[in-house]
């Protein structure tokens, strides 16, 4: 398996319905959970967004500026749907579009004239913004819904495609599942307990590897150290990731 479609193709038809992503908010009270299945349906409808809608393309750099949520991994896949190349760069000159949440979304706003700037409120659900958002900012949460629930691109990724370019590092798609599969932080079918951001240089695997692996993430935001270890026994991980 050389690229994201292939790993999640496998997945889809392993264990469909288990789930994958079980995201906590501690903040909000949010907990949502994603089966391979549902995941599989909101990257099929953002890789539309990015595609039909903007215009991207294979090779095309993405940033995905966003906090450690469970729409982050859903970008990281449409994404790699479409080949694009992750990264962590900050200048605009070297973007085709950023995905962005309410804490950098003025700072992005200013570039909408030349990156594509698709904005995320956040909110449960994946709901809109309660405000419109700047002129030229496209609200994810108003555009997503309308796209298909399948997507086939017309120029499908290679395992040679950069998967992404974090911290320095250049990985195809082929070498970071590659690097998954073989990965040591959860064992095959485990469920990964983290508070890492998965769009991060250290984070990246913390979803990566659960998925290459026939296992799951449980990712957890703004829990102290009791609830902490409530989510844990409750969720039954098999394993935690400190970044």
């Amino acid at each position: 398996m050389t690229t994201f479609t292939d790993v999640l193709t496998a997945r889809l038809r392993r264990d469909p319905g288990g789930p994958l992503i079980t995201f906590y908010d501690e903040g909000t009270g949010e907990r949502v959970e994603l089966s391979a299945t549902t995941y599989a349906n909101w990257v099929a409808k953002t890789a539309s967004l990015l595609v039909e809608e903007h215009d991207l393309e294979r090779g095309d750099a993405i940033r995905v500026d966003l906090p450690a949520h469970w729409l982050t991994p859903v970008f990281l896949g449409a994404a790699w749907t479409v080949g694009m190349r992750v990264t962590d760069g900050d200048d605009p000159a070297d973007l085709a579009a950023v995905a962005c949440g309410p804490d950098s979304l003025a700072r992005w706003a200013r570039h909408a004239d030349d990156v594509v700037v698709l904005a995320c409120a956040l909110r449960p659900l994946g709901v809109r913004f309660a405000e419109p958002v700047p002129p030229g900012v496209h609200d994810v949460g108003v555009e997503v819904w309308g796209q298909p629930d399948a997507f086939t691109p017309w120029d499908p990724p290679q395992g040679d495609d950069v998967a992404h370019d974090l911290a320095g590092a250049a990985p195809t798609q082929a070498e970071l599942w590659s690097a998954a599969a073989a990965g040591e932080l959860v064992p095959d079918g485990g469920r990964l307990l983290t508070e890492a951001n998965p769009a991060s240089p250290p984070g990246i695997a913390s979803f990566c590897e659960p998925l290459a692996r026939g296992g799951s993430l449980v990712l957890v935001v703004r829990a102290d150290a009791e609830r902490l270890e409530a989510i844990a026994a409750s969720e039954q991980v098999t394993a935690r990731y400190r970044a």
